[in-house]
């Protein structure tokens, strides 16, 4: 079931990133204030909500361990902290070129939303040196599964920091009312969304039988000795 569902997954992700590149560069209309510098919005704000999801997929797999035990459950909140690492670094690096030839700034230090994205990714990153400051075992994946228990809740900050800043520079892409955009760029949204998170998975799962192969020659050894 696995090895069919990684080419299926992969075949999904390449169609999907077609259609949204595509979509970005020639179907969505540009944006009369900001120009073409906004189309990446298509791609910076599906890689913040892909690394959003990938935290919270953690958090639910840490979470699974502390009730069960399942080292199983561990190893997949590991891989999926480690994907929203990569798409939370993307994020950054996609929304500082957006910031540059937007406002002519790189970064911008009293912005309390970069500032806490900036955070949560830091938060996150620090997860790899507090689990492989451990050896190997229950203590150090009962750690690893407390730090991303409460890691996942400055994700929801994060996201609120941006609906409630009163200087609001990013886009007001979403509000009460629903999308903020014409049709044309909300279906364009959709699709690169729908791109990101399939990348995701299959990145997800990628690593995940890589990391199952590797503990499975670990075991190997260890026996043979």
């Amino acid at each position: 079931m696995e090895r069919m569902k990684l080419p299926a997954l992969a075949a999904a992700c390449a169609g999907l990133f077609g259609a949204a590149t595509a979509l970005a560069l020639f179907y969505a209309p540009t944006d009369a204030d900001q120009g073409l510098s906004q189309r990446i919005f298509y791609f910076h704000v599906p890689l913040a909500l892909t690394s959003y999801a990938c935290f919270g997929w953690g958090a639910w797999k840490a979470l699974r361990y502390l009730r069960t035990r399942d080292e199983r459950a561990d190893l997949e909140s590991y891989v999926a902290i480690h994907q929203g690492v990569i798409f939370g670094a993307l994020t950054l690096v996609t929304g500082s070129i957006w910031a540059r030839y937007r406002w002519g700034h790189w970064w911008e230090w009293h912005e309390d939303q970069l500032v806490l994205f900036l955070v949560l990714f830091l938060f996150y990153a620090a997860y790899f040196m507090l689990r492989f400051s451990v050896p190997a075992g229950p203590r150090r994946a009962n750690l690893s599964a407390v730090y991303a228990l409460f890691g996942v809740a400055l994700v929801p900050v994060s996201i609120l920091a941006i609906r409630l800043s009163e200087r609001f520079i990013h886009p007001v892409a979403f509000d009460r009312h629903g999308p903020n955009m014409a049709g044309s760029q909300f279906f364009t949204f959709c699709v690169s969304l729908a791109a990101m998170l399939t990348l995701a998975a299959t990145l997800y799962h990628v690593e995940l039988a890589g990391k199952r192969i590797d503990v499975r020659l670990r075991e190997l050894r260890e026996a043979l000795r």
